[in-house]
């Protein structure tokens, strides 16, 4: 039986991989273990009843292995690894928070109307922070090889990239080298690719909460 994988559609185009970056955490955690799967796109603006009966929180990414849909991407991509153990996507458990932060300190940035509020700095700061541990551990987040923190962040930053392009004309310094190089190796991957959205329909995402 295959896998089985409900994700978001893009916005305005029910059947285009959308922008959800949770779901593509599961799909690329899917393609780096070349696990055969099944993509559901839902439309989350007008979910199918299906769908519904089957995971009545509405929300994505879920995914069945075959008996019942189970949701949340954190829960989602430790069941992967423990179904299908090669290659090893574990990362050391004192890298596991790395990048933690970066996703809502974007967030807060490209949602500001307000120079001086501390927003940019905050990210500049978890920026820094993860070309610190690039440079000491890279050029992934451990290591030679991905492992799952890299298959969470590659989206977000995918996300910072298109987003802060878009709104607000800001790209990552050239200064934190270890990690521009490190977005172009995450997203010149051939899982990357096969899992992303357009960069249209991430700004059509973001739009209406900037």
């Amino acid at each position: 039986m295959a896998v089985e994988v409900c994700v978001k559609a893009a916005v305005g185009a029910p059947d285009v991989l959308g922008d959800c970056p949770f779901s593509q955490r599961v799909l690329l955690t899917l393609e780096e273990k070349k696990v055969t799967y099944k993509k559901h796109l839902i439309n989350v603006s007008d979910k199918p009843k299906w769908f519904l009966e089957v995971n009545p929180e509405g929300k994505v990414p879920v995914i069945n292995f075959g008996d019942k849909w189970i949701p949340d991407s954190d829960v989602i991509v430790g069941i992967i690894e423990e179904k299908y153990p090669n290659p090893s996507l574990i990362a050391p458990p004192e890298f596991a928070s790395v990048g933690s932060k970066l996703f809502p300190t974007f967030v807060s940035f490209l949602k500001s109307k307000d120079s001086s509020d501390g927003t940019e700095q905050a990210l500049l700061d978890e920026l820094k922070a993860l070309e610190e541990h690039l440079k000491a551990h890279g050029p992934y987040a451990n290591g030679q090889n991905v492992c799952s923190v890299d298959m969470s962040l590659a989206p977000k930053l995918y996300h910072l990239e298109v987003a802060l392009g878009h709104f607000k004309k800001w790209s990552v310094p050239e200064s934190l080298s270890h990690v521009r190089n490190y977005m172009k190796l995450l997203f010149e991957r051939e899982s990357f690719q096969n899992t992303k959205a357009e960069e249209k329909y991430v700004i059509a995402g973001w739009a209406p909460k900037v």
